[in-house]
């Protein structure tokens, strides 16, 4: 089970225990190799510590702002919490909670592995823009559709039992991925306005994506190139 720690009842000083655990870097988008380890010790991890402290801050109150005036109906009272789970990887995300309120997870070895405050404040602000452009919603229809498409379609050529269920679990992973690409280009010119609006220069913190693997464009994958992302940046601040 996870372990999430809230970002307004956590002290300092726990965050700092925790970025200076050994920091994993085995996922898809950590430039470190398979095997290896990324360690934030010493003045490190504390840089690293105050940096996510400082900067979810101030992203929070832009986030809930954008929010407010955007999707007037959703809930705009965001939370972000901390996963120090021990095999977690580099990563953040954004979810609901079981009373509808958003909340923006960010990882340990994220936290370690972004560079900057601009590079911070583009992270949160990209997840916090995937709750206000709804796309937890959106993917859950669209996943939703697609599976009673592909369902159908089975029917209608006799499939039944195990080949209809079949039909419809791998409608429902097409229709997951189907806007994947465009979720996130959204997000990324959503999230760029939101980093802006709190201080921070989002050109800057999409450079992010120049430490990262670049994805390509893949059919079905679901992040588009890096290219494209950086440009879905500018020119959202243009």
């Amino acid at each position: 089970m996870r372990s999430l720690l809230n970002l307004k009842s956590i002290l300092l000083p726990a965050l700092l225990a925790l970025s200076a655990c050994g920091v994993p870097g085995t996922t898809t988008q950590s430039p470190v190799s398979a095997g290896n380890s990324m360690i934030a010790t010493g003045s490190a991890s504390e840089v690293a510590a105050r940096r996510f402290v400082s900067v979810a801050t101030r992203i929070e109150p832009a986030a809930e702002a954008t929010c407010r005036r955007d999707a007037p109906d959703l809930r705009c009272d965001f939370e972000i919490v901390v996963d120090d789970s021990p095999d977690a990887s580099i990563n953040a995300y954004q979810l609901r909670d079981d009373r509808d309120r958003p909340v923006i997870v960010v990882t340990v070895p994220m936290i370690a592995y972004v560079q900057n405050d601009d590079e911070m404040a583009f992270v949160l602000a990209h997840e916090a823009a995937h709750h206000i452009a709804r796309h937890l919603d959106r993917r859950r229809e669209s996943t939703r559709a697609s599976a009673l498409i592909f369902a159908n379609a089975a029917a209608r050529t006799g499939a039944s039992g195990v080949a209809l269920e079949t039909a419809a679990r791998v409608g429902a992973a097409l229709g997951a991925r189907a806007y994947a690409k465009d979720y996130e280009l959204e997000a990324d010119a959503v999230g760029a306005r939101i980093a802006r609006d709190a201080g921070y220069d989002a050109i800057n913190g999409a450079r992010y994506f120049e430490r990262s693997p670049d994805p390509g464009n893949r059919f079905l994958g679901t992040h588009p190139p890096n290219a494209n992302r950086v440009e879905a940046v500018r020119a959202a601040l243009r």
